[in-house]
């Protein structure tokens, strides 16, 4: 099977908790499946919603294998919760470095207690605040949002939807 083909379908924009995903088709899954070579843990796949590229990682919740929707993407995409939309999915054998952006690292540098937490975090974690940080598009955004993590990670502030790190 061909590693770099993807395969079409057509999903709602469902959410569980705050968090926006689509079920996968199983004749999609099963395709993907064995693009990867496997059909458990977490599968990275290079996405694209209605013709707009993206990265991700299937996995498989609560019995069902979901394919969740970050704000970057819905926005970029022009989608939201409800609405269906026109996905095409593969695996993607790349390997999944995130490079942590300058302004993050300094400002981690400057405040050894969020430094600290964010050390802590699950690498899972750790990701979803770097990549969340990479697909913003202005400095403006960046800089506002680097402010954003540093009081997540003290306890202040809410942020990637969640309460507490």
């Amino acid at each position: 099977m061909n590693k770099t083909a993807f395969f079409s379908f057509k999903a709602r924009i469902d959410i569980i908790g705050v968090n926006p995903f689509v079920f996968v088709p199983k004749s999609v899954l099963n395709k993907v499946f064995k693009q990867a070579g496997k059909e458990k843990g977490k599968i990275p796949v290079k996405i694209k919603i209605d013709g707009h590229d993206f990265i991700q990682t299937l996995v498989k919740y609560s019995g069902d294998w979901r394919l969740y929707l970050n704000t970057p993407m819905r926005k970029a995409a022009r989608k939201d919760v409800g609405d269906t939309a026109i996905f095409e999915i593969r695996y993607d054998p790349d390997e999944r470095k995130v490079a942590m952006h300058t302004k993050l690292k300094e400002a981690l540098k400057n405040n050894k207690d969020a430094k600290k937490v964010f050390d802590g975090l699950a690498p899972s974690r750790q990701l979803e605040i770097l990549r969340y940080i990479s697909f913003l598009k202005t400095e403006a955004s960046v800089d506002k949002n680097v402010v954003r993590a540093i009081n997540f990670l003290l306890g202040k502030e809410r942020f990637i939807a969640r309460d507490k790190p």
